[in-house]
Formats: C-alpha cells, sequence, structure tokens
C-alpha cells in the first residue's frame, strides 16, 4: 500500500540443469534467504532458466554475481535451493531489473546418481558392499553410535575450526610447506659439510675455552665493539628502509625465478669440471701460455675502438666513431625505408606459406591467374595468340616503382591508404592495385 506499486527486482539465471527446483523455492546468500524462484522455463537453445525475485533489502546485486543450485540433503527430490556468491573486491557496476546470469556465470548441481555413473561396474559393487557392510555394522547399535557421534562433535568442531585456519591462505600453506621440504633436502645433501662444520665448531669452542683469561678479556671488549655495532645497525635501519620498495616490488619476479634458480642449480653443478678445466688455460705459471697473457699482447680495445690509430700508414678514426659516421650518412636511407617495414613483412608472410589457419577454420591465399580465355558478355571465349599481349596489356599496370607505403591495399575513403609520411616524401600515390 505504501511503496507505490514498484515492481520487484528480478533476475533470470540460466542453467544447464536445472532439475528438482520448483516455484517457491528459496535463494540464500551467504545462508541468508533474500528471495524466491517465482518461474521457471526451457530457452530456445536448450537452457533451464530460473526467475529469481530478490527482495528489496539486496536489490540491486553487483554485476558478476555468480548463482548456484545446492541441496539441503538427500531426503525429498524437491530439496533444492539457489545460492548466490558476490563478486570479490569493490562494486562499481549493478545488475539492473531482468538482467540475464548466462551459463558461465551459474553452476548446475550434481546427482549423486551422476557421480556413481562416473564408476565402473566393479566399483559399484564394491561401493554397494561398503554401504550394506556398514548397514550391518550399526544393526541394533543405532541409539548407541548417536550417543557416541554426540560425544565426538566437539573434537570434530575443534578440528573443523583447525583445518579452515589452515586453509584460510592455503597458497602460503603450500610454499610453506614446499620450501620446508626442499630445505629439509638441501639440509640432506649436505649433511657431510654439517658434520665437518659440527667438528669445527667443537674445535672452535675448545680453543676459546682453552687459554686462561683470554675468554674475559673478549668479554670485557665486547661492550665497545656492541656501541660500535648499534651505530652501524642505526644507519642500517635508514638503509632498509630505502630498500623495503624494492624488495616489495622485486617479490613477484623472485618467485617467477624459483624454477629458473632450480634448474640453474644443476647447471651450476654440472659446470664444476668444465670451470676446473677451464682454470689452467686461464692462468698458468710462466710466459706466453695463458689467456691472461694473450689479453695483454693484444692491442689495447680503446685505441681500436676511439682512436686515432695509425694502420696501413695513416691515422685513422677509432671503429665506434668510425662507424657513427657511417650510421649517420644511412639515416636517411633507413629513415625512408621505414616506414615500408610492414608491406616488407606481409611480403615475407605470403611468401612463406600460402595458407593459414583462424577461428573460421582453414583458408587459402587467393592470387591471379592468366590463361588464353577472356571472359567478355558472360562467355569464355578463347584468345588467339595475336591478341593475348594486347588484351594482357590492358589489364596490367606496369612501372610502378616508386608506390606509398601501404599501397598493396586498396585505397580509403579516408585516404589513410596509400599513406605518405609527409608531403615532400618521395613516392607516387597513383600507383595502386589494380580494379576498383
Amino acid at each position: 500500500m505504501f511503496s507505490g506499486g514498484a515492481s520487484p527486482y528480478r533476475l533470470q539465471a540460466q542453467f544447464l540443469n536445472a532439475g528438482q527446483v520448483v516455484n517457491g523455492g528459496i535463494v540464500t546468500l551467504a545462508g541468508k534467504q533474500v528471495g524466491t524462484v517465482t518461474g521457471q522455463r526451457l530457452t530456445d537453445d536448450g537452457l533451464a532458466e530460473l526467475e529469481l525475485e530478490i527482495d528489496d533489502d539486496w536489490a540491486p546485486l553487483p554485476a558478476g554475481t555468480r548463482a548456484q543450485i545446492r541441496q539441503f540433503g538427500l531426503s525429498g527430490p524437491a530439496s533444492r535451493y539457489v545460492e548466490l556468491q558476490l563478486p570479490d573486491g569493490a562494486v562499481r557496476e549493478h545488475l539492473d531489473d531482468g538482467a540475464v546470469l548466462p551459463p558461465d556465470q551459474t553452476t548446475s548441481n550434481v546427482d549423486l546418481d551422476e557421480v556413481f555413473a562416473t564408476f565402473d561396474p566393479k566399483t559399484r559393487r564394491a561401493l554397494r558392499g561398503v554401504f550394506r557392510g556398514s548397514a550391518r555394522q550399526y544393526a541394533g547399535q543405532g541409539r548407541n553410535a548417536a550417543a557416541g557421534w554426540r560425544y565426538l562433535d566437539p573434537s570434530l568442531v575443534s578440528a573443523t575450526r583447525l583445518f579452515e585456519e589452515l586453509n584460510r591462505d592455503s597458497g602460503e600453506l603450500t610454499r610453506f610447506v614446499r620450501e620446508t621440504s626442499q630445505l629439509v633436502g638441501d639440509v640432506a645433501e649436505k649433511r657431510e659439510d654439517l658434520a665437518g662444520l659440527v667438528d669445527n665448531l667443537a674445535d672452535t669452542t675448545g680453543a676459546i675455552t682453552r687459554p686462561e683469561g683470554a675468554l674475559a678479556e673478549a668479554i670485557e671488549r665486547l661492550p665497545p665493539f656492541l656501541r660500535q655495532a648499534n651505530t652501524t645497525y642505526v644507519n642500517l635501519r635508514t638503509a632498509l628502509d630505502d630498500l623495503a620498495p624494492l624488495v616489495e616490488t622485486g617479490k613477484p619476479v623472485a618467485r617467477r625465478l624459483l624454477p629458473y634458480t632450480r634448474e640453474l642449480r644443476g647447471f651450476v653443478t654440472d659446470l664444476r669440471p668444465a670451470v676446473g678445466d677451464l682454470a689452467p688455460v686461464l692462468r698458468r705459471p710462466g710466459r706466453s701460455n695463458d689467456v691472461v697473457d694473450l689479453l695483454r699482447a693484444t692491442p689495447p680495445l680503446r685505441e681500436i675502438a676511439v682512436g686515432p690509430v695509425r694502420r696501413n700508414g695513416a691515422l685513422r678514426d677509432g671503429a665506434l666513431p668510425a662507424a657513427a659516421e657511417a650510421l649517420t650518412s644511412a639515416t636517411p636511407r633507413i629513415a625512408f625505408a621505414r616506414p615500408y617495414s610492414v608491406d616488407f613483412t606481409g611480403w615475407l608472410d605470403d611468401f612463406s606459406h600460402s595458407g593459414n589457419v583462424d577461428a573460421l577454420g582453414a583458408f587459402a591465399r587467393i592470387g591471379t591467374h592468366v590463361n588464353a580465355f577472356s571472359l567478355k558478355g558472360g562467355v569464355l571465349s578463347p584468345l588467339s595468340p595475336a591478341a593475348r599481349g594486347d588484351t594482357l596489356k590492358d589489364l596490367l599496370a606496369s612501372g610502378q616503382y616508386n608506390r606509398c607505403p601501404g599501397s598493396v591495399e586498396r585505397a580509403r575513403d579516408d585516404d589513410s591508404l596509400p599513406w605518405r609520411p609527409s608531403e615532400d616524401y618521395n613516392c607516387d600515390p597513383t600507383q595502386l592495385p589494380v580494379g576498383p
């Protein structure tokens, strides 16, 4: 009476299968009823479309909302309801009244019979045996079992809470377990080194305690050392604050580098013999017998690269100035050829293959073929050898040696093709493909 007769807020949800959902079924959000199912129909493409009427307190729903058919239990045929799931993040757009949730935003319920149908006959017979054995196990002991499950309930609740906490950040838990296993594996690989480290630490500790008074003197010198270290740590704190943005930026890259570092570890291990064999080549006692002596005997790179250097009886520029001068003189030629890069790339692509595959299937490029026939007035007539040359000249456009970039395509109404990079660009825009 007071609402002014406003129409209710409705959504259309399309499912692959909406079996056992009836009119009047409830619609929930986070376990709370927010609407009802007010209609259902079959679409032209064989989808089940449910009409969901949402209460005014929850309308309108944000864009990205998903719908899933769930069931209260196996006790009745009409035990299905529709659960809505809101998208993550801030809401920017909302669904209008009558909006449609397509099948990629809905999830149909899977019947228990469909699950059992995925097993082979042998597995299904084994499952029937399990169920029948469970029935014989609890035969006449239902009351005692119920009492036992009542005492077990607090334990199950506590275990559920524990696993919920563990599963709250499953990604971090997975990474922790994986890195812990890697750490244990690395420690196991270095067990001999660790045993030697423990032995050396024992010897070091014994050496420290044996000289009388040495430990006391070290303890007396420790406070000044700690004061100096405190100053260093204070300065280090500022450096760490400046380093924090770099660390945050590098975290995604570091995670992606993990597979690379694993492979690099094996590469470094295999590289040890090669490095051992390479060491004598780099440095060997004596004169003129290793790479270091070879580098010393080679003319300095600066003289050759920068110059001037005397070569072939004349004082010449170095390699870098000469290359810079050559590139400077070549800049106009490169600038002229650069706009033709798309035409050149397309020519290479057409030259390399005659066909390709896209979303519509296979296709082939079409070329023009010239033969000894002519189509005139809808009739295919043969041409005499004397007339073939003149007919071919009428169809061809020759002498096009100065085309503009993009002239291989047809001219457009907006004058974007052919394209002249500048008014004084040396190309002829009238040189175009033959035909309309």
